[in-house]
Formats: C-alpha cells, sequence, structure tokens
C-alpha cells in the first residue's frame, strides 16, 4: 500500500493577496484550488490513505470533505519543510510506502503513476522540460534554478544548490519523493541524528530545506533514483506565476506544461 504526506503549512507570502484568507494551497487554478487537482490525482491512482500537513488557516483544510486525516504544524511560520513532514512522521512507521508532496504543485496522472511504478526504496520526479516552463516564468532561468545533477545510472548525486551554468541542472525537481516501506525508517533514523546545532545550507534544522535533507541522504550512501518525466507539472509560487498561467490558459497553451485531469485520462493503479 501507499500513503501520501502532503506539505501545506505554509503561509504563501509570495501569493499575497490572494493568500490573505486562504492557505497557499486553496489558491485556484483552471477553476479549482491546488490541493483538489492533487487529491484527485491520488484518489485516481488509489491512494486513498492521504495525511495533509496544515499550519496557516489550518481550518479550512480541515474543512474540506475530501480531505480525510491532517496533522498540524504549530510552528509553520518559523519552519519549514522538512518540519512539516516530522508532524506526520507517525505515518512513516515502516508499515507502507510512503509519498511526501509539496502542496503547491499539480502535475498531471503520468507524472505520479511514473513514481509510483519506481521500485527503488528512494526516488523522486524530476522534469527534463523544466527550461522551457523557467523561460516563461522569469527573464533569467538560471537566477532561481537550482543545481540537479545525475550520474550514468539515473542517480541524482547534487541537488539544492546554486548552479554555476545550465550545465549543472539536468533536470527540475519538482516536489514529488516517494520513500518505500523498509526505507522510511532509515529517513527518521537519519534525521534524529542531525545536529540540531548545525547548519544545513545556511538554514537550522527547524528551517532545513527538503532538497538539503534528500542531499543528506545521498551523502550518506542512500541513491536517490531520479524518475524522470517530460513536462506535465507545474509550481505555483507567486503572483506572477499565477497570473501566467491564467494566461496561458486563456490562449489556450496552459496544456504546454500542464493538463488538468479529467475522468478519461486519470489511471487507476499504482497504490498497492
Amino acid at each position: 500500500m501507499v500513503r501520501a504526506i502532503i506539505l501545506a503549512a505554509g503561509e504563501g507570502t509570495r501569493l499575497r493577496p490572494h493568500t490573505l484568507d486562504r492557505p497557499k494551497c486553496l489558491v485556484e487554478l483552471a477553476g479549482r484550488p491546488l490541493l483538489s487537482h492533487q487529491l484527485e490525482v491520488l484518489a485516481a491512482a488509489g491512494v486513498d490513505d492521504v495525511t495533509v500537513v496544515t499550519g496557516y488557516r489550518a481550518d479550512q483544510i480541515e474543512r474540506m470533505p475530501n480531505v480525510q486525516r491532517t496533522a498540524h504544524n504549530p510552528a509553520f511560520d518559523r519552519t519549514n519543510m522538512v518540519s512539516s513532514m516530522m508532524c506526520a512522521r507517525d505515518r512513516m512507521d515502516g508499515s507502507d510506502h510512503v509519498l511526501v508532496l509539496y502542496a503547491d504543485i499539480v502535475y498531471e496522472p503520468r507524472v505520479l503513476t511514473a513514481l509510483l511504478h519506481c521500485d527503488e526504496p528512494f526516488a523522486t520526479s524530476v522534469n527534463l522540460d523544466w527550461f522551457a516552463l523557467w523561460r516563461r516564468r522569469m527573464d533569467d532561468p538560471l537566477a532561481d534554478a537550482e543545481t540537479l545533477k545525475l550520474d550514468a545510472h539515473g542517480h541524482i548525486v547534487e541537488l539544492g544548490k546554486k548552479p554555476r551554468s545550465l550545465d549543472d541542472v539536468h533536470g527540475q525537481y519538482m516536489g514529488l519523493i516517494r520513500f518505500d516501506a523498509s526505507f522510511c525508517r532509515e529517513v527518521l533514523a537519519f534525521y534524529d541524528g542531525l545536529d540540531p546545532d548545525a547548519r544545513y545550507d545556511g538554514k537550522d534544522l527547524p528551517n532545513m530545506y527538503m532538497t538539503s535533507l534528500l542531499q543528506g541522504l545521498v551523502d550518506a550512501g542512500h541513491p536517490l533514483s531520479a524518475v524522470c518525466v517530460h513536462g506535465g507539472w507545474i509550481e505555483v509560487d507567486s503572483v506572477e506565476d499565477l497570473a501566467l498561467y491564467e494566461g496561458l490558459a486563456a490562449e489556450g497553451k496552459l496544456s504546454d506544461f500542464w493538463s488538468p485531469p479529467t475522468p478519461d485520462d486519470a489511471t487507476g493503479g499504482g497504490g498497492t
């Protein structure tokens, strides 16, 4: 079986004023909240055990009829993604595989299916067509990009650093991670063994980036498999992003990057 943990605790300050009265994951894209898009794709793939980690305006998420389980990060305004994941660490008890998913993304069913079908213990989705999207989102794609380097075996050897050139970016980390059931306890043991007084890519432990945790696991000898896809995914990080996607939708071009799922293309299976 597969469980999912959706990290939805953040305030989404870069999406204000849209997030003044709602959490980031409930900002609408293509007529529906981001979280609704994601829950639909998960359900179609047979992933029914979903925990949403809440923080800012948690009550709104808790009232959603299709949200069955939540965990709360009471320090959402002063911590980061890894801390939010640890608020749902009881779901990583080794009895099921676990997906860890960002809440400000949407993706097509094929993206999730590819990750679910990966039989490696530690994997994450990688968008090989990232540059076309980044070029639409910003004047200088390299200014916002992070390194993601693959070895000859399709494993990620570096991610989350500042790139020197496009040669350092073999693809885009997408915020979809899969931990095999047997690997979940390895993740928790690694995290629990981290120095609470150290800095991780410039951040203290409560504000550790998810990419820093993944890199730490790689450096500790755990191969991170890249599940490579071509498009089918976007992130909504700012007011500018939302305006861009709405403009592309009006022009009929949003499908160049992501298409909202329909009952016909939402594939089942993969949840067991």
